[in-house]
C-alpha cells in the first residue's frame, strides 16, 4: 500500500507514496463556474453553495480531517474554507492518499447532506495534491494553508479562523 508513485485518475496526475508530506486541496462540486479555470483565486471568491460557511458543516469537515490523525496519517496543517479544503499531511505505508481523501469526502458528504436536509453531490470528483520536496516547501505550504482565510478576506489573523490548525483553539469541535 501507499507506493503507487505517479498515476492518473482523470486529468490531474497524483503521487501516492508514504513518509512524505503532501499539500492536498479538494473543493465543492459547484465552486468553480463552468467558464472559469480552477485555481486558488477562483476558490477564494467563495463561489457556489459554500456549504462550509455554515459552522456545523465546517465542523463536520474538521472532524473528518482530524479523525485519522496519528493512525492513518500525520496531519501537519489544515484549513476548511467556505468552498474548499487545504490539508498538509504525511501518509503512512498502510493507506494511500487517494483512500484517505475518498474517506473524507464519503463521510462529509453523508454528514453535510444530513445537516442541510438535502441529497446529492457535495464534492468535485478529483482533488489536487503536491508532494513537498524539502523543509522550505513544507514551511511555505503550511504558512499558505493557515493564512488562506486571511488572504481570502475572511479574518484578520490566521489564528482568528476557527476552522484551521492555526485557529483550532477557537474551534468548538
Amino acid at each position: 500500500m501507499g507506493t503507487k508513485g505517479w498515476h492518473r485518475r482523470g486529468y490531474i496526475p497524483h503521487y501516492d507514496g508514504y513518509d512524505l508530506s503532501q499539500h492536498v486541496v479538494f473543493r465543492l462540486a459547484d465552486s468553480v463556474p463552468p467558464n472559469e479555470r480552477e485555481g486558488d483565486d477562483v476558490l477564494d471568491r467563495h463561489l457556489g453553495s459554500s456549504f462550509m460557511r455554515d459552522p456545523a458543516c465546517a465542523r463536520i469537515v474538521v472532524e473528518a480531517l482530524t479523525h485519522g490523525n496519528g493512525q492513518r496519517y500525520a496531519l501537519h496543517a489544515w484549513c476548511v474554507m467556505p468552498n474548499h479544503v487545504h490539508v498538509l499531511l504525511a501518509t503512512n505505508a498502510d493507506v494511500e492518499l487517494g483512500q484517505i481523501v475518498h474517506a473524507w469526502k464519503r463521510f462529509t458528504t453523508r454528514k453535510i447532506n444530513q445537516a442541510l436536509d438535502r441529497t446529492g453531490v457535495v464534492w468535485a470528483r478529483d482533488y489536487f495534491d503536491r508532494y513537498l520536496r524539502d523543509d522550505k516547501q513544507f514551511a511555505s505550504a503550511k504558512s499558505y494553508i493557515e493564512n488562506n482565510p486571511v488572504a481570502a478576506g475572511l479574518c484578520d489573523t490566521a489564528d482568528a479562523w476557527p476552522f484551521s490548525s492555526a485557529g483550532i483553539s477557537g474551534a468548538k469541535l
